[in-house]
């Protein structure tokens, strides 16, 4: 028998990188709903993850936390689903863009949209220099091949991808024509549409409950 994979959310999260990445893996998995401020700061769910917050993923006895490392694990835990190259040039983008994302590329869109400012002579101490800086980069990284890791569509391109269109739809990044083309090229993929469509409808119900 298969280990159970469950996966803890909420809908209005970085949850639906994960329920991305586990409708692109095609594995069975079960969901648990929790909520800001009470289930998600309980007793039982911070002995998954002291931090409280998700997403987070039980895989059996091994757990993983934080977006970009679900990524990588359910890649490597479902290499039938081929979402991770092999080693090579194509395993050193892989590696190089998904966690570029989840550093410099996340540090400098929150500190911009929360207005954290960085002084010219402060950018040296801060890991993605400046905001325009880290913009070019990830124009570079989408710009070389069809994928961040290539001619194929990899785990990194979930994490790359899911910021990406978060980006444009709330204007927290700039609207150059590569992140656009980048993000049309993602947008068909039936796993992403099946992931929005989960989470939406999950949406839906937990605030009619409020209501």
């Amino acid at each position: 028998m298969s280990e159970e994979l469950v996966f803890y959310t909420n809908p209005m999260s970085r949850g639906r990188i994960v329920r991305w990445m586990l409708e692109e893996v095609g594995a069975p998995y079960r969901t648990e709903l929790l909520e800001y401020g009470t289930t998600m700061k309980s007793a039982e769910y911070r002995a998954i993850n002291p931090m409280g917050k998700v997403p987070a993923i039980r895989h059996g006895a091994a757990v993983v936390t934080e977006a970009a490392a679900i990524c990588c694990y359910l890649a490597d835990a479902f290499p039938e689903a081929g979402l991770a190259p092999e080693p090579g040039p194509a395993r050193a983008d892989y590696y190089r863009w998904l966690f570029f994302g989840a550093g410099p590329l996340e540090a400098a869109i929150t500190n911009r949209s929360i207005g954290v400012s960085v002084a010219e002579d402060q950018s040296r101490m801060v890991g993605y220099g400046t905001f325009e800086q880290t913009m070019a980069t990830l124009d570079y990284a989408v710009s070389r091949h069809p994928f961040v890791a290539g001619d194929r569509f990899t785990a990194a391109d979930v994490y790359v991808g899911a910021g990406i269109g978060f980006g444009l739809r709330f204007g927290s990044i700039e609207r150059r024509p590569a992140f656009v083309a980048y993000h049309e090229r993602l947008a068909s993929r039936p796993a992403l549409r099946r992931a929005q469509e989960i989470d939406d409808e999950l949406m839906r119900r937990m605030q009619a409950s409020a209501e």
